[in-house]
């Protein structure tokens, strides 16, 4: 027999070898969540101030990607901060969010709201890009209309410079990587 197998079964059988403890399971990152309203924009004049193509952070204004936080929410939702929308009420007549889900995804906080908002957040949306309600082809904004009681989850940063293009690289970037979550 070879020496040095004896020598490790002598080993085992004599109770010295100890089984490697088992690691301990990474604890869940819980990641900050707020319950907001909810509504939507347009990258239009009307609904943003002097270039409605540039954001109050200075990106893109990208209706696949983009949207806006009350100021007061400036603290927990800096720009930049990638979040994911979950509706937690029952619908009500003036939130359509399940109708236009498929165009919200995640967002990127990269633009502010006006001062006399509060606990708000603003997806923007491409008006262009219409829902079909109630047998019209509708803009989707005025379909999300008033979300009450919507929460927002933090999933993410990035860096204003390097905000995805589409709602798919978005997902991507969040779903594909350990982002830091401020």
């Amino acid at each position: 027999m070879n020496p040095l197998i004896a020598l490790v079964g002598a080993f085992l059988l004599a109770g010295n070898a100890q089984a490697a403890p088992a690691p301990e399971p990474l604890p869940a990152i819980e990641t900050p969540a707020y319950e907001v309203k909810l509504t939507a924009y347009n990258a239009v004049a009307a609904q943003t101030d002097n270039d409605p193509f540039v954001t109050a952070s200075g990106a893109f204004s990208n209706p696949e990607v983009v949207a806006a936080r009350s100021k007061d929410l400036a603290d927990k939702l800096p720009f930049g901060t990638i979040i994911s929308i979950e509706r937690t009420a029952e619908a009500t007549p003036t939130c359509g969010l399940n109708l236009v889900a498929h165009q919200v995804g995640y967002r990127v906080i990269a633009d502010s709201m006006n001062s006399r908002k509060v606990n708000q957040v603003d997806v923007l949306l491409n008006q262009n890009d219409t829902v079909s309600h109630e047998g019209r082809a509708v803009n989707p904004s005025l379909v999300l209309g008033i979300c009450d009681s919507v929460t927002i989850h933090v999933v993410g940063h990035v860096d204003l410079k390097d905000i995805p293009k589409t709602q798919e690289d978005l997902a991507r970037l969040v779903e594909g990587s350990t982002l830091a979550v401020r």
